[in-house]
Formats: structure tokens, sequence, C-alpha cells
């Protein structure tokens, strides 16, 4: 974690992040319930304005009230200790209803019951402290909302009053985590849903490979792409909620950074980049070559651009499920999303079924080109997080703006593949990610890989 990020995290609250705080309540030194009151009374702050689509201020006390009755009856403390985690808009929580932050959803019932990764989250003792906003229907990573207002970023306030995006779709979940409402933000990533808002707040995200955890009970967007995973606010934290969401435990090796054989991919991953990026990421790379990691330039397979290719799959499989909606409710649809849904009704089956085939095809030559390296690294997103008002404003900014944030964390979608993105910038600069990636179930890598780039940028190595 950086030094601006961690200043300001320790600013809210008793403990820099939820391993720490859990650590805190494990020893007396924290009570559940009133850190719950704490994220309570940040939940209700203007920098969480528009974050929250709805809140569960009841539950969360209870839960925070039990872990620490049981606590000090001399029960062990669960793994979330009653500690506040946001759900996207898209995961079933029992006797409320879900609603993708879309107004075309105002008739959907209160679940039935949890998602499979809310029970789990819940069984670790969260307590879940709302429902966050998001882009409607998870169809966007710009962030914006028409129908419950769009966040502004919280991971830029201290260095720039002007409201830039939260990054999507995650948007509610990125913000309530850097406004200190939550611990941990439940998420999913189609095509860097959860990186990208991470990486524009400074915060950790990390896609795990799809097949690890359950996306049932979840809205979806891309039933080939989507995963359900979790914004932190470090990369051990990261570790901790895949651990609850996946039911797994990650193995660590605790390689140092001379031990790490890294490799750049060569194109357009690594063209576009803002001054800012540019400067940060080529910062970085020295700071990594410097601490002894082998850095290697290495081309990725042709292909016709992943992110164009896991955009239409993802299209396809969106007008799959919303066409009977929108024949009944398309004017409640935002028209941006709507645009975009209706562009998988022109996506005939057998070029579907080619784009799934050329991505098997794609997904084992990325594989076989790896061998030998541990982990591929890159900028998260090309850019640091715009202006909001201007992308509100003006359609063809919008969707220029929203192709170049999910260019570069599409392709690990693409790939079947597991990413993390860190925070890499100084104090005085906006939010740029490093994402850290590899192929299928290289997640442990992936996160031991991620530990060891963190402690290095924070100054400790290990």
């Amino acid at each position: 974690m950086n030094a601006s990020t961690n200043r300001r995290i320790l600013a809210r609250g008793p403990a820099s992040d939820l391993v720490a705080a859990v650590a805190e309540v494990a020893g007396g030194r924290l009570l559940a319930a009133e850190d719950i009151e704490r994220a309570i009374v940040a939940a209700d702050a203007p920098a969480c304005r528009h974050a929250f689509v709805r809140r569960f201020d009841a539950m969360a006390r209870t839960t925070a009230m039990a872990v620490d009755s049981a606590r000090a009856a001399g029960a062990p403390v669960p793994a979330l200790a009653g500690l506040a985690v946001s759900v996207k808009d898209l995961f079933d929580v029992a006797g409320v209803p879900t609603t993708a932050a879309s107004k075309s959803l105002s008739d959907a019932l209160p679940a039935a019951a949890d998602s499979p990764v809310v029970a789990r989250l819940r069984a670790a003792g969260a307590a879940l402290i709302g429902h966050t906003n998001l882009t409607e229907f998870a169809f966007s990573g710009v962030g914006i909302n028409p129908h419950h207002g769009t966040p502004a970023n919280a991971g830029t306030l201290a260095l720039d009053a002007m409201p830039r995006i939260p990054g999507g779709s995650t948007s509610g979940g990125a913000v309530t985590v850097a406004a200190g409402a939550a611990w941990a933000a439940l998420g999913s990533d189609t095509r860097g849903s959860i990186r990208v808002p991470a990486a524009l707040h400074g915060l950790v995200g990390f896609k795990n490979t799809q097949a690890l955890t359950s996306v049932a009970g979840c809205l979806p967007l891309s039933f080939t792409l989507d995963t359900a995973c979790a914004i932190t606010r470090s990369v051990r934290d990261a570790v901790l909620l895949h651990e609850v969401l996946a039911a797994r435990r990650v193995a660590l090796r605790g390689r140092p950074l001379r031990a790490l054989r890294l490799a750049l991919p060569l194109g357009g991953l690594l063209e576009g980049l803002d001054a800012t990026v540019e400067r940060v990421f080529e910062r970085c790379l020295a700071r990594l070559r410097a601490a002894g990691a082998e850095i290697v330039e290495l081309a990725l397979p042709a292909d016709d651009a992943p992110a164009v290719s896991s955009g239409q799959i993802g299209a396809a499989e969106a007008w799959a499920w919303h066409r009977s909606r929108i024949d009944a409710r398309h004017a409640d649809y935002d028209p941006r999303v709507l645009a975009r849904i209706r562009s998988g009704s022109g996506i005939a089956a057998a070029d579907y079924i080619d784009r799934l085939q050329a991505r098997r095809r794609w997904i084992a030559q990325v594989e076989a080109s790896a061998r030998g390296i541990d982990a591929f690294i890159c900028p998260t997103v090309p850019i640091v997080a715009p202006p909001l008002q201007p992308l509100i404003d003006d359609d063809e900014a919008f969707f220029a703006t929203n192709a170049l944030l999910l260019r570069n964390p599409s392709v690990v979608n693409y790939l079947d593949g597991c990413a993390l993105s860190l925070p890499c910038q100084a104090e005085d600069e906006l939010p740029v990610g490093l994402m850290v990636w590899a192929p299928a179930l290289q997640d442990d890598t992936v996160l031991d890989v991620s530990l060891a780039i963190e402690c290095e940028l924070a100054g400790s190595g290990r």
C-alpha cells in the first residue's frame, strides 16, 4: 500500500487494512460494533454520496454485536470479525431485492436466499453494510449511472477537488472502500469491473480465475466472462477475501523480487499511456529491476484484439438475457447501456461460436508463451481518472474513454486468467494501477508476486 493511501485510511479507522482490523478485534483492542458505527458515519458523509443503492445498517449492527458478544464469551473471532463489507447490487442478499442499479428492475422481489459468495461472507462474519451502486447491469468501465446518480471518485479527493469518474462497473464498491465505509467490497469483473475502479481509486482489485468463485445468485452480464471477486485496501486483504469467497487456502511461497521473472507484454497494452501513467509505470519498472526482478519483453500471440472479441462475446450474451425485458422496459434503461446491449442482437450465432473457438486457441497460445515467467505486468488502465462531467455530457467522449479503460484488463478475462491491480503512484500523484496477471489457476502466484511488489513499493521489501 503506498504512503498516501495508507495515510488516508489510517485517518478513518484504527487499522491500515482489514487484516489489521481483524487482529484488533480478535485482540480485544477494537469492538466490531464501534467500528460499524464509524463505517456508518463514513457511509453518510459526502464522499459516499451515490455510493449505495440501499443500506443494511441494522443488519450490519446485528452482525457486529454478535461477533463482539461471542468474543467476550471466549469464542474465536471469525475471519472477517464483524467488520463492514459492501456488496455490489448484482448479488442476492436474502430479504432485499437485487436491481443491478437499474430502474428497469424496480419490480424485483426480495431475494429468497443469499448468493453463494454472499453466504460465504456472512459465514465468515462480514457485516454487510449495503448494496452498492454500479454502472447499470455492470455494462461500462466508466461508472456513470443516471438512475441513482454517479459517485465521484473518493480516491482523488485529497489531491484534486475536481469530481472525477469512479471507474466501473463496481463504482460504488470502490468508493465505499476509499471513503472508509467498508473494509472491502464484493463486486464482479467481466472485462475489468473490479480492477478499473480499484486502479482509479488507488486501491487493490483482485480478479481470480473465474471457476474459483460462484456467480450463482448474481445478475449476469456475460456467463463466459463474469467473475465474482473483491476490492480491498491491500494485497494481504485480497488474499483474505479470496480465501473466503473461494473457500480455499492460498499457498504463498514468499519469494523475493530477485527470484521472479516478469514479462512486459509488447504491443497495445503499453501504448497510449497518459503522462502520469507512463511516468509512474517507468519508475515502477526501475524499482523492480533495482530490487533484482528479471523483466523480459514478450510479444502476445496475434489476435484481432482480445478487447474487441471479449466485448462481442459479452454483448451477445447480454442480449440473450435482456431481450425479453427490453421489449417491456426499454424506456427504463440507461440509453448508453441499452445501445451496448442491443449491439449484441446483430452478432450471428455462427460469429459468436467463431469468437469462442478463437478464444480457446488464443488461450492455449498465451499459456504456451508464458511458460518460464511468473507473471505479466502492465498498467491496469492507460489513463488516470478523467473529470466526470464531460463524460456525462458527451456520448462520443464517454464511449472513447470506456474503450480505453477496458482495453488492458479485458485481455485477462478473454484469457480466462487472473489479475491483481495494485497502486503504484507517489503521494502527490493521481492514482495509477499496476496490473499483475497470468493464465488460469495461477492465482496464488499472482497474489505472491503482488505481495512482493507491494512490499517493495512501500519501501519494506521482502
